[in-house]
Order: C-alpha cells, then sequence, then structure tokens
C-alpha cells in the first residue's frame, strides 16, 4: 500500500493493486485483473520464507520482452541501492522461475521477494516502520524510472 501511495503522490501513473486488505486473491485471479485492465507492467511484491535472508527479484523463465529484462534491472537495482548498504541487505540477485504470475500476464512482470519472515535479522528489519517506507519509496522509484514516469511537480508557495 505505501508503494501505490508513494507512486499516486509523486508521479503521474494509475495504479491497479490486486488486494488492499489482508485477503487472498488467487493467482489466476490476480493475473486476469492485470490483463482485462491492459496494464502495462505487473509487480508482485513478497516476503519470502524458507530459512535465507535478503532480497531477490524474479522474472519468467521462459521467453520474455526486452522491457521484462531492462524493467526488472532498473527495479532490483533501485531497490538494493536503497536497502543494501544502508540496511545490510543482502543481494541474493535477478533470478528466473516459471512462477504463475510470470508466465501469464500478458505485460512485462517482475516478483520481488523482500527478506525472510522466518529470519530473525530480516524479520527485525520488517517490524521497523523506517525500513518499510524505504522499501515502499524503493519500489515506487524503481517502478517509475522502469516506466519513465513523469514526476509531479512540488508546489511552491
Amino acid at each position: 500500500m505505501q508503494t501505490r501511495n508513494y507512486l499516486l503522490n509523486n508521479y503521474y501513473v494509475n495504479v491497479l493493486m490486486t488486494r488492499t486488505t489482508d485477503t487472498y486473491v488467487s493467482l489466476a485471479d490476480r493475473v486476469a485483473l492485470a490483463n482485462s485492465n491492459g496494464a502495462d507492467y505487473f509487480v508482485s511484491i513478497h516476503i519470502n520464507a524458507g530459512g535465507g535472508t535478503g532480497f531477490e527479484s524474479y522474472i519468467y523463465d521462459g521467453t520474455v520482452s526486452s522491457n521484462t529484462i531492462n524493467w526488472r534491472q532498473i527495479l532490483h537495482d533501485t531497490i538494493m541501492s536503497r536497502i543494501g548498504s544502508a540496511w545490510n541487505v543482502s543481494d541474493r540477485g535477478k533470478k528466473r522461475a516459471n512462477f504463475y504470475v510470470l508466465r501469464e500476464t500478458a505485460m512485462p512482470a517482475v516478483l520481488t521477494e523482500n527478506l525472510f519472515i522466518d529470519t530473525s535479522q530480516d524479520l527485525s528489519k520488517l517490524n521497523n516502520p523506517s525500513f518499510i517506507s524505504t522499501l515502499a519509496q524503493a519500489h515506487a522509484d524503481g517502478i517509475a524510472q522502469a516506466l519513465s514516469l513523469p514526476a509531479k511537480l512540488a508546489v511552491k508557495n
């Protein structure tokens, strides 16, 4: 939600959310929503689990457009530039996988895995409002840079 709010407050963009409450939306419904609304970019933001630490991003492991590759590079690098050394977050890399939301969307798509909820050092960051704000803004700015979104100019009084 913070990523959406930051995008809407700082850039000229329309944002379509698959959910805004803590409810489950099926993978098929997420993809159908993006595809039926003609989304330009699909970004799926997750928190990882499984005993690791750090940040990683995924694109589909099949054939993808050059925009998919380039936009993921920009998003990943923007996020890591904000959380890497400043928050001591390890870069687990830019990966490819056969995830449903990456495979079935009709537009460039990326999935980010933002730290591990079951690792104490990552969980402490995920519980820190300042870290979450930094992470959300990094996602928003990476998306904006990838899509060349025009920034809203601050109004001076």
